[in-house]
């Protein structure tokens, strides 16, 4: 029995799927992996941060115990202080310069807010001559 063209063509999709799988898998994996590295690398004191479990807080030391960076954050304010020492991939992200990005969010604010009245606008005169269209129905 001969094998058909279609079959053939199965079998080397199916086998080239297995293949190609396992190293797509790797190389994002990689990447992710030197994102971490790089992002644990430029940790340092004062950086705001969150966790991966939630906590916000702000880096007051750095040491290192053994193999593992211990990074401890400083949380709450006045009576609420707290501290919590967590590992260095515990470090979900870095909110650095948050001056800067006080200043992105008022540039691109009232652009958007300009934006979201003229929609508003349109909306209501819409909303107008719909209104008159009706009364003239009415009458």
């Amino acid at each position: 029995m001969k094998p058909d063209v279609t079959q053939i063509i199965l079998i080397v999709l199916i086998v080239a799927l297995i293949i190609i799988y396992p190293i797509m898998i790797y190389v994002k994996n990689k990447k992710q992996r030197q994102q971490m590295q790089e992002q644990t690398n430029s940790l340092k004191r004062g950086d705001r941060v969150l966790t991966a479990s939630g906590v916000y807080g702000k880096i007051v030391d750095l040491h290192q115990d053994g193999e593992k960076l211990i990074v401890t954050i400083e949380t709450g304010t006045g009576e609420n202080k707290g501290y919590l020492a967590v590992d260095a991939y515990a470090i979900y992200s870095i909110m650095r310069d948050e001056t800067k990005l006080e200043e992105v969010a008022d540039a691109v604010e009232p652009q958007e807010i300009s934006e979201k009245q003229e929609v508003v606008e349109e909306n209501e005169v819409a909303v107008e001559v719909e209104n008159k269209d009706n009364k003239e129905k009415k009458d």
